[in-house]
């Protein structure tokens, strides 16, 4: 066997020894500040990743490193409270074994959500953002032997996020009197916030959003033939100039992100229950 599938596989198999026999339907990745959406997952299982064999520990501010397996909006789901990336030091393999592992357990739809910096000038923090599309400048996580037991080698990339999920979040949004935009998300490595020249560039070529995240799950998820739908929360606005009142800020990213959790995890659980 495939060592990648073998670790994959294990750690699923583990997983899955916690949470039981009822498969989940959806997957849920709970970005920087945005972990509190796992509370409102009923008869909640968590399973600490530091227990689960293979997985890495997720470092970065504001990740508290669960599976969450429970039920939301009447379906089963699993969430991971906090996501690994490729600036902790991990591979890409790494990165994304959390996606694949749930992939293992069954799920058909793969929510994402993530605390992005804003270089489109019409939006503000606090706001929702419908992630579109992506520009990846992040390493693809499919690079290396094609893992056939899961997808192609070259799967299309034409409507990474679900353009029916959308719809659904668009037409939820509305009810709930949401501020609610839709852009485009630009991954980097980071783990450094951008330059000025830098964000000017992106904005350029058609960035809305700015994050060091997301993409290499949604590249993966979509291998799986996993459905996908994005949305970030603006939690700063990306400085254009050279100018000390507008640094950027890590702790200032959860708080902001804290703020909105509770209008990202309502939109979420409607949707969840519309499936």
């Amino acid at each position: 066997m495939d060592n990648r599938i073998y670790r994959i596989q294990t750690a699923a198999d583990f997983v899955k020894s916690r949470i039981g026999a009822e498969a989940p339907v959806v997957g849920i990745v709970l970005g920087s500040g945005l972990g509190r959406l796992a509370e409102k997952i009923e008869d909640p299982v968590t399973i600490p990743y530091k227990e689960v064999p293979e997985l890495p520990i997720s470092t970065a501010v504001g990740h508290k490193g669960n599976f969450i397996y429970g039920k939301l909006g009447g379906k089963f789901v699993i969430a991971m409270q906090g996501r690994f990336h490729y600036y902790e030091g991990y591979s890409m393999e790494q990165v994304t074994m959390g996606i694949r592992v749930m992939s293992k357990l069954g799920i058909k739809f793969l929510f994402v959500s993530n605390a992005a910096g804003a270089c489109n000038i019409d939006y503000e923090v606090g706001d929702l953002v419908i992630i579109k599309d992506h520009i990846n400048l992040l390493p693809n996580p499919l690079i290396g032997p094609n893992m056939d037991d899961f997808g192609p080698r070259f799967p299309d990339m034409t409507c990474p996020y679900d353009l029916e999920l959308i719809s659904k979040a668009e037409s939820l949004a509305l009810e709930m009197d949401l501020r609610m935009h839709k852009g485009v998300y630009l991954g980097s490595t980071g783990p450094t916030y951008e330059t000025p020249a830098e964000v000017r560039y992106f904005r350029t070529i058609g960035a809305d959003l700015l994050g060091m995240s997301t993409i290499p799950e949604v590249i993966v998820a979509r291998h799986c033939g996993i459905r996908v739908f994005g949305m970030s929360v603006v939690t700063n606005l990306s400085n254009t100039r050279n100018i000390e009142r507008n640094l950027n800020d890590g702790d200032d990213v959860v708080i902001q992100a804290n703020l909105a959790a509770d209008r990202m995890s309502e939109l979420f659980s409607r949707m969840i229950s519309s499936l």
